[in-house]
């Protein structure tokens, strides 16, 4: 639980502050997702089918946002409604943006890095999201690494995911977090999966097929001292799939796009989930809908295992 300084910033639901205090699941949930990631209204129904998946695995699902300059675990339903209506007018958070906008008392989405942050500040340890950031295509000319990738090596958190988002450089991001100690595991497949198509191509370099397997590793690796987080990919079920063929084509026209249009840093994932979803008729933002439906599952179990072990 949180220290005396952190209370002066830091506001945790009552519900989810006894979750925690009693050692019970908790899965930490983003929000850029909903601010950023889809069109309002379907942002703020994906985030209530996503708590609401949570709780039917067993588990309390405590998203995330900054709201007035306060970090806030755990909003109701009337503040998602908020996060949701303002959209791309809520500040994108991560580790730099937090001081700024808690003084100045603003309104943020927090991205997996900052969600990771503030679920670590609150003791949560498991986090469902969609993809999380990397390494960007084209790094050697704009130097566009995900602050995703630094959070993963410093804070103790897992993150289950669908894999790495498609739009980035899957083979230079998983380089990046071997470097920086971070395990990628894949659930139920050797290979990793990414986010609209079950199978990059990448080989995992480790694969659970039970969240008993992966809560034990999380356990060792943090009673032994090693500092960081994990990353757990999911396959996307075959069903909401996209062809991986069509989709890589997709994906290249809409890059092509934003450099046309000179988007960069933070501005880049939304342009092109926004640009895909166009592209496809709608078919892959109803594909990241369910992946993160299906993530947000796989943890709460995750969440579970993770919490009968501490109580061994």
């Amino acid at each position: 639980m949180p220290g005396n300084t952190l209370h002066q910033y830091l506001e945790i639901a009552p519900e989810v502050a006894a979750a925690i205090a009693a050692g019970d699941p908790v899965v930490a949930l983003e929000s850029t997702i909903i601010s950023h990631g889809m069109p309002y209204p379907k942002n703020v129904q994906t985030a209530a089918a996503v708590e609401a998946a949570v709780r039917q695995c067993g588990a309390l699902p405590a998203t995330i946002a900054v709201l007035d300059g306060r970090l806030k675990v755990g909003l109701s339903a009337d503040e998602i409604q908020t996060i949701g209506e303002l959209g791309r007018g809520a500040v994108k958070c991560s580790r730099r943006d937090l001081p700024f906008v808690v003084a100045g008392n603003k309104t943020g989405a927090t991205t997996v890095a900052a969600t990771m942050i503030i679920a670590a500040m609150a003791g949560i340890r498991v986090f469902a999201t969609g993809g999380i950031g990397g390494v960007h295509r084209g790094v050697e000319e704009t130097m566009d690494v995900s602050a995703d990738l630094e959070e993963l090596a410093r804070t103790n958190v897992a993150v289950v995911c669908a894999g790495i988002k498609s739009v980035l450089d899957i083979g230079r991001t998983l380089e990046y977090l071997e470097t920086k100690g971070v395990p990628v595991i894949a659930y139920g497949t050797d290979s990793l999966p990414a986010f609209y198509v079950p199978s990059s191509g990448f080989r995992a370099e480790y694969r659970a097929d039970s969240p008993a397997e992966v809560a034990t590793a999380m356990k060792i690796k943090w009673d032994m001292g090693l500092d960081g987080g994990l990353v757990i990919t999911v396959p996307i079920p075959d069903e909401h799939a996209l062809n991986k063929d069509e989709i890589d084509t997709v994906i290249d026209d809409a890059g092509a796009e934003m450099h046309r249009q000179g988007i960069t840093g933070k501005d880049t994932t939304p342009f092109l989930l926004a640009s895909i979803a166009e592209r496809t008729g709608g078919r892959s933002l109803e594909a990241n809908i369910q992946l993160v439906i299906n993530n947000a599952r796989f943890a709460s179990a995750l969440a579970v295992a993770f919490s009968d072990l501490k109580r061994i």
